[in-house]
């Protein structure tokens, strides 16, 4: 009999590690929009010089969630406060299982009073609409996945666009579009914009390290708004940014993008995960790198690890609150950048011009993004002491950077060993050619990395300590 759920998937093959080691969902992909609108290395380097538009409106899920009970609800399975938490705000929301791992995380707009809208990766969303489907809460919700990765030339259409106007000169071309100043918009905070004579709302956000907002409305509206940016952007050097750029954004700010959703385990989470389709995310994700263990749970981790113990919160009750309780924060591995020696960066790239010989795991740049979620080992004398989760090259900053998580003990300034590519020859992933491995010196490095984003973002995962 087929697999009806994840559950399934994960009884019939026994091995939950090994699923998701050789998964064929291939490489992760950004879909439809253009890989590149002149070069990667120029779109990378307008959103610290200049301006750049990215185009958010299709590789992220939204869920939108109203009722009597919403606020109420999210913030139950949420490690965040709702204290202050008022219309026109949004929040950075992170929820954790019954044992206090991380399950996803997105962005949480209240739009409305009892109204809010989910942005960000399918873990979440999913998680999100189980619990209101067990009809605890009175709410509803309205579920918009993201668009197809490989759409074939099909139609998309989305409930919203998306666009972020950043970098140094994004308030000018604002401005221009709103046809004189802006709102003081603060961080994180939401407020209206006029652009194309239109009414559209604007989060003050930050992502590529430097001022700028997000705005967004309706989809048919969407190639409106966007030609009016990119007339507005004319003499102020801005560039649309391709998917191969958009992603390596988070190298220089600080994001781990794709944390495995800690669900594959524990008898607290069997409904959900009878819940959740045989084909969907978590069923279908792959795990890439050098790091193996036999134990699924090894691959989870915890707020603090992540940079999100700030957001930590005992003043309210949320699923795995009791467990968080019980964690001591300050043993937690702590995230870290890893700056990638350039020698042994092309070393690997140059055994694969070496005919005759075997090549070590290819490294596309600017990201080799071949997993779902990424666990490259992190050595210290042959010890493991962390784990690389997500890689790629900086144009601003002239490095392979990686961003990851060390022991306590490791330092800014110690040079580690990244083992790089995965044992036994590679998995069966689709996204991964035969090859051996090898070993690249890397240093610990501040999070975030670009100095503009340390010294100018506020009251964020991205500066604060856990």
């Amino acid at each position: 009999m087929g697999a009806r759920n994840l559950e399934d998937v994960l009884r019939q093959s026994g091995d939950t590690v090994g699923l998701l080691r050789n998964s064929k969902i291939g490489m992760y992909v950004y879909p439809v929009v253009a890989a590149e609108f002149t070069n990667w290395r120029d779109e990378q380097r307008a959103w610290r010089d200049s301006a750049v538009l990215f185009d958010q409106s299709h590789h992220m899920a939204e869920l939108m969630v109203e009722g009597p009970d919403a606020g109420a609800f999210l913030e139950s399975l949420s490690i965040n406060s709702f204290k202050g938490f008022s219309v026109d705000k949004a929040k950075h929301y992170v929820p954790v299982g019954p044992s206090g791992h991380v399950i996803g995380d997105v962005i949480l707009f209240h739009l409305d009073e009892n109204q809010y809208l989910l942005v960000g990766r399918a873990p979440t969303v999913n998680w999100v609409e189980y619990n209101a489907s067990l009809g605890k809460h009175d709410v509803t919700v309205t579920r918009d996945d993201r668009s197809p990765s490989r759409p074939d030339g099909k139609k998309v259409d989305r409930r919203h666009y998306r666009f972020q106007i950043q970098g140094p000169n994004a308030t000018a071309i604002l401005e221009k579009l709103n046809g004189g100043p802006i709102p003081e918009i603060k961080f994180f905070n939401m407020d209206r914009i006029t652009i194309a004579g239109r009414k559209v709302r604007a989060l003050r956000h930050g992502m590529a390290g430097a001022p700028g907002l997000e705005i967004w409305g309706p989809y048919e509206e969407k190639d409106e708004i966007q030609a009016a940016i990119i007339e507005a952007g004319k003499g102020h050097d801005l560039y649309q940014v391709g998917s191969r750029a958009y992603s390596t954004n988070t190298l220089e700010s600080g994001w781990i993008p794709s944390p495995l959703p800690a669900i594959y385990s524990g008898d607290e989470m069997r409904a959900y995960r009878e819940w959740l389709p045989a084909n969907g995310y978590e069923a279908t994700g792959s795990i890439g790198g050098s790091y193996v263990s036999d134990d699924i749970e090894d691959y989870y981790t915890t707020p603090y690890e992540l940079g999100y113990g700030f957001y930590v919160k005992f003043d309210h009750d949320f699923v795995g609150r009791a467990a968080l309780e019980k964690m001591d924060a300050k043993a937690q591995r702590k995230k870290v950048t890893f700056e990638w020696n350039d020698e042994d960066v092309m070393k690997i790239i140059h055994s694969s011009f070496r005919n005759g010989e075997e090549n070590y795991k290819w490294i596309d740049l600017p990201q080799p993004n071949y997993a779902s979620s990424s666990f490259d080992r992190v050595e210290k004398d042959g010890k493991l002491v962390g784990l690389s989760m997500f890689n790629g090259y900086s144009f601003n900053e002239r490095a392979m950077l990686s961003l990851g998580m060390v022991d306590q003990s490791v330092n800014v300034g110690d040079v580690l060993t990244l083992v790089w590519g995965e044992p036994d020859g590679g998995t069966g992933k689709t996204s991964t050619e035969r090859h051996k491995q090898a070993e690249i010196r890397v240093r610990v490095s501040p999070v975030p990395y670009a100095r503009e984003a340390r010294e100018n973002y506020v009251d964020s995962w991205r500066t604060r300590a856990s």
